[in-house]
């Protein structure tokens, strides 16, 4: 269940891939060597160059990205282009043989204002370059809000999510999307941003 959102602190894990995850107690621990996060970009509506700003720590296993012009908005005079914004972050991420890693939580943060009826709908697609799987995430809220700063977190169950093929390097691609609708109150007016995400790669493995 999508936790509603405007910027992510995700967490990735690394499976060891040795036996059935039924059938071993789940351990965490730290990932193995030369796993690590080598590239980040960023690209659409809600992101154009020169808004979108990130930090990859020294260890490449966590970063944040930083928004100035993710913001979605609907009402009286506002343009309908405005209504919905989009960007997809792509991380590519070396993984060593043996292992995969999936999606396990992202965390989204910003603000929202809605006048009554009036929605503000957060969509998150997340999936591994020429993978088919994808893991789906919507949330949804409905005015009066008077304004008010947010953070919600994507989960998933971390066997049965999407996962990168073993020991290879790869691409995961995060395609979110904020949008007002105003259909059910015409003169009323909403706004919704995305203003960071905080990510890091977790690691777990199967005993």
């Amino acid at each position: 269940m999508k936790l509603f959102a405007a910027i992510a602190g995700f967490a990735i894990a690394a499976l060891g891939v040795l036996a059935s995850p039924l059938e071993f107690e789940e351990r965490q621990v730290s990932g193995p060597d030369g796993f690590n996060i080598t590239s980040i970009g960023v690209n659409g509506s809600g992101c154009p160059a020169g808004t979108a700003y990130y930090i990859l720590d020294p260890t490449r296993t966590s970063f944040t990205v930083t928004f100035s012009n993710y913001i979605a908005s609907a009402g009286p005079g506002i343009l309908i282009t405005e209504n919905r914004k989009n960007c997809a972050i792509v991380l590519g991420v070396h993984v060593p043989g043996g292992f995969t890693f999936a999606v396990a939580t992202v965390d989204y943060r910003g603000f929202y204002q809605l006048d009554p009826k009036v929605k503000a709908i957060q969509r998150a697609i997340y999936y591994f370059q020429a993978q088919i799987k994808q893991a789906v995430a919507t949330s949804t809220r409905t005015g009066p809000v008077a304004g008010a700063d947010y953070v919600y977190r994507d989960e998933f169950d971390i066997w049965s999510s999407v996962r990168c093929p073993c020991g290879t390097s790869t691409a995961l691609i995060i395609n979110s999307s904020i949008r007002i609708d105003n259909s059910q109150n015409r003169q009323g007016s909403g706004v919704i941003t995305n203003d960071s995400v905080d990510g890091r790669l977790n690691t777990r493995f199967k005993y």
